[in-house]
C-alpha cells in the first residue's frame, strides 16, 4: 500500500511506502512498546577461538522502531538474546547490547528478510557477541538508493543517521522491557556503516536531528550510546578528497588516468585543513600537520601493525616475507620503514580524482547528498566550481547543515558532552577506499578529548578487515564492566 510520507506530522509530501496510521494532529496510533513475548527460539553453532559453542537464543524479528515509518522494510530491527550457551542457562537481562548496522556504500539496509548478509567478517562479531552472552541488535536504515516510483530519493542524507538514532531511542525508551542494558549500547559497522557508527556515537543527543526524528515519531528518549566500534569508516566526506590525495596522490590508479593537477591542488588544501584541527599526536608526538603526518602514521600505527604481523609468523615465513620486502628493517623483533616506502608497498589506489565528490556526480557520496528528484549533488566547493566552471559557485543552501549532520568530526570539534567515551577503531593498511588520516584524525580527536581509544591497523589488510574479533568481544566486556 502506498501512503504519503510524513514530513511534517502526517502532512502529505512525497509518495513512499508507509506502514503506520496517524490519528488527529499527526499522532501515531502504534505505541513504541517492545513486546518481550514476541519471539521465536532458535539455535546456532558459533565457532569461537576456543571451541564451537551451541547457542540457544530468542529472536525478536522485524520490530519497527518508529511510530510513523517512511518504509518499515528498512526502519526495523532484530533483537537476539542468548538464553543458553552449551546447555547452561544465560541471563542476558543486564548484558551489554551490540547494536550493529550492515550499511555499505550509504545504501539502504534491511533486516526484514532474516539476518542481514553482512559478509563473514562483519557477521562474526555479532555471532561472537551472542556466544559471549551479549544481546545483539541488527538495525536497518534507509539509504541513498531508495526512490519512489515518481523519482523522489527518500533515503539520502541525513536519513540513515536519523534512522539509527531512532533505533537507539527505541531501545532506550524500552529499558527494562527489551533485554540487555540500554545504558551499555555498543554500536558498530563497517565502511559507510562504520562512518554511521562513529557519527551515532559522536553526535549523541544533538538537537540538530530533532525535527527529522519527530517527523518519524521516534521514541521520546535519548540517543546516546556507551561505546563505538567503527571499522574502516568512510567519513569526514567534505574533506575526504583532499585527505585522499595527500595520502594516495602518488600511487597509480588501478585503471585509467589521474587528473594530476586536481590531485596536487587537493593535496595542498589538506595542509590548511589539517592545521585547522589543531590536533596533538599521541605519546608526545606534538602537533599533527600535513608535513609530519606520514611519520606519525608510521610510528603510531604502521610499524606496530607490521611488527605484530611479522612476530606472529613462523620463522621461515618471516624470513621469506622480509626477503621479499627489503624496504623493511627488522631490528630487535621490530619493523622499521619510511612513509614513502610504505606507499610504494601498497601500490595501486582504488579511486580516481576526486575520490568522493566526483566532477561528473558519479560517486555514491554525490548520490548520498541528493535531494528530492535530484539524484546527486556536489558537496564541496572544489568540485562544484571545477564542474561548473564558475569560481563563485556555491553549494545548495540546505547542504552545509546536512554535511555537518553526516560528519562525526563536526561534533567532536564541538566537544559534544553526550558523545560515547569508549572507542574501538580498526582499518587495514592496504585499504585505499579512503585516506588513513581519516582514522588517524578520528582517533586523535577523541584522544585529545580524553576518551578511551583503542585504535589499530591490520598489516597488509584491505577494506572491511576484522582480524582481532576475539579481542573486540573481550574489550566490550571490559569497558562495560560486564561479567556474564
Amino acid at each position: 500500500m502506498q501512503r504519503r510520507a510524513m514530513l511534517k506530522g502526517c502532512a502529505a509530501a512525497v509518495a513512499v511506502p508507509m506502514f503506520a496510521a496517524c490519528g488527529p494532529n499527526g499522532s501515531a496510533k502504534a505505541e513504541l512498546v517492545f513486546d518481550p513475548d514476541a519471539f521465536t527460539t532458535e539455535k546456532k553453532t558459533v565457532v569461537t577461538f576456543d571451541r564451537d559453542k551451541e547457542v540457544t537464543y530468542r529472536r525478536y524479528a522485524d520490530v519497527v522502531y518508529v511510530a510513523r515509518p517512511v518504509d518499515k522494510a528498512y526502519q526495523s530491527l532484530n533483537v537476539s538474546v542468548p538464553v543458553e550457551i552449551d546447555g547452561a542457562a544465560v541471563d542476558a537481562s543486564k548484558a551489554p547490547i551490540l547494536l550493529s548496522n550492515s550499511v555499505g556504500g550509504y545504501l539502504a539496509s534491511s533486516v526484514t528478510n532474516g539476518e542481514p548478509d553482512d559478509g563473514g567478517d562483519r557477521r562474526r562479531n555479532q555471532d561472537l557477541a551472542l556466544a559471549a552472552g551479549y544481546v545483539v541488535v541488527d538495525s536497518g536504515a534507509r539509504g541513498r538508493d531508495l526512490v519512489t516510483p515518481d523519482g523522489v530519493y527518500y533515503g539520502v542524507a541525513p536519513a540513515a543517521i536519523v534512522d539509527l538514532k531512532a533505533a537507539v531511542r527505541y531501545l532506550r525508551h524500552n529499558s527494562g522491557r527489551v533485554p540487555g542494558n540500554t545504558d551499555r549500547i555498543v554500536v558498530t559497522g563497517v565502511s559507510a556503516g562504520g562512518a554511521l557508527s562513529a557519527l551515532l556515537a559522536a553526535s549523541g543527543d544533538s538537537r540538530m536531528y530533532d525535527g527529522y526524528l519527530s517527523e518519524l515519531g521516534a521514541a521520546d528518549a535519548g540517543d546516546t550510546v556507551f561505546a563505538a566500534a567503527p571499522y574502516c569508516p568512510i567519513t569526514d566526506l567534505e574533506h575526504a578528497d583532499m585527505a585522499y590525495e595527500w595520502n594516495w596522490g602518488a600511487n597509480p590508479l588501478r585503471s585509467g588516468e589521474l587528473d594530476a593537477a586536481a590531485s596536487r591542488e587537493l593535496s595542498t588544501a589538506f595542509t590548511d585543513y589539517q592545521a585547522s584541527l589543531q590536533l596533538q599526536g599521541k605519546n608526545g608526538f606534538g602537533p599533527l600537520t600535513a608535513d609530519n603526518y606520514g611519520r606519525y602514521l608510521v610510528r603510531t600505527y604502521l610499524e606496530p601493525a607490521a611488527t605484530a604481523y611479522l612476530n606472529a609468523l613462523p620463522d621461515a615465513d618471516r624470513s621469506s616475507y622480509l626477503a621479499d620486502n627489503t624496504w623493511i628493517t627488522w631490528a630487535g623483533d621490530r619493523a622499521e620503514f619510511t612513509w614513502p616506502d610504505f606507499l610504494t608497498h601498497v601500490g595501486e589506489r582504488k579511486k580516481g580524482v576526486p575520490a568522493f565528490d566526483a566532477f561528473d556526480l558519479s560517486s555514491g557520496e554525490n548520490n548520498e547528498f541528493g535531494a528530492g528528484t535530484v539524484k546527486a549533488r556536489h558537496f564541496t566547493l572544489f568540485s562544484q566550481r571545477r564542474a561548473t566552471g564558475d569560481p563563485g559557485a556555491r553549494l545548495d543552501g540546505d547542504l552545509p547543515e546536512k554535511i555537518s549532520m553526516m560528519n562525526p568530526m563536526f561534533f567532536l570539534r564541538q566537544r559534544n558532552p553526550a558523545r560515547a567515551k569508549h572507542w574501538w577503531i580498526r582499518v587495514g593498511t592496504k585499504d585505499t577506499d579512503t585516506s588513513l588520516t581519516i582514522v588517524g584524525n578520528l582517533a586523535a580527536s577523541l584522544e585529545n578529548l580524553g576518551d578511551h581509544v583503542d585504535a589499530a591497523m591490520y598489516w597488509d589488510a584491505g577494506h572491511g578487515s576484522n582480524e582481532d574479533a576475539a579481542d573486540f568481544i573481550a574489550w566490550i566486556g571490559k569497558v562495560t564492566g560486564y561479567a556474564g
